[in-house]
């Protein structure tokens, strides 16, 4: 049983049933992944001080045209090895995919998305970040990529409230019996929780104290 709180007295509660979740991380067969780099994870977690901030830009498809020092710093990548390559060579395979199916729904339809995102090294660290993830539009309001900004997130929260509820949503998305139905599956019990708390997905990361 999962209690997730959203504030002093509010407790939401989705029930699972255990069935067993930007290096590149390919889905493969079923939701089997292979990773970028060094194909373990160390264990080890890395972070970052809470005034310095990770950039990036990506094209419409995703492909990194921009990160600053410490986007490479953190994903110990150098710069020719990030760009031109898909945002995702820095995820997670602990991150479930239904949040990024989210992310991209959301900044493709022009709004902006607040999420808190478990990263990946090259060497195999992660890094937890609060993202925020907007679109970049030309003078006709055309959607010409994607900007992020990363912040240090706060570790109670992290601890207490996301790594619980991305845990869920991984085992939800495992048990599932194709790519496509554990995504279904996922988003169900994001919208079961929102409806639940009456609110967004924004105002629902916001009800958690942000980064």
């Amino acid at each position: 049983m999962l209690h997730f709180h959203l504030g002093k007295d509010l407790f939401i509660q989705q029930a699972r049933e255990p069935p067993g979740l930007l290096c590149l991380l390919e889905v493969t067969e079923g939701n089997r992944v292979s990773l970028y780099g060094n194909a373990s994870l160390t264990g080890t977690e890395t972070t970052f001080e809470r005034d310095e901030i990770i950039v990036s830009k990506t094209d419409v498809t995703g492909k990194l045209i921009y990160g600053n020092r410490l986007f490479f710093k953190m994903a110990e990548l150098s710069e020719k090895e990030c760009i031109g390559q898909q945002h995702n060579i820095v995820r997670h395979p602990e991150m479930p995919r239904t949040v990024f199916d989210l992310l991209w729904e959301t900044i493709k339809s022009g709004k902006e998305i607040f999420a808190y995102v478990n990263n990946r090294s090259k060497t195999g660290n992660n890094y937890w970040v609060y993202a925020h993830v907007t679109p970049s539009f030309d003078r006709d309001g055309t959607i010409t990529g994607y900007h992020s900004n990363r912040r240090k997130p706060e570790r109670k929260i992290v601890d207490e409230r996301i790594i619980p509820l991305y845990r869920d949503l991984l085992k939800t998305e495992q048990a599932a019996a194709s790519p496509k139905q554990a995504l279904r599956d996922g988003r169900k019990v994001i919208q079961d929780i929102l409806s639940d708390s009456r609110m967004g997905f924004n105002q629902l990361m916001f009800s958690l104290g942000g980064g």
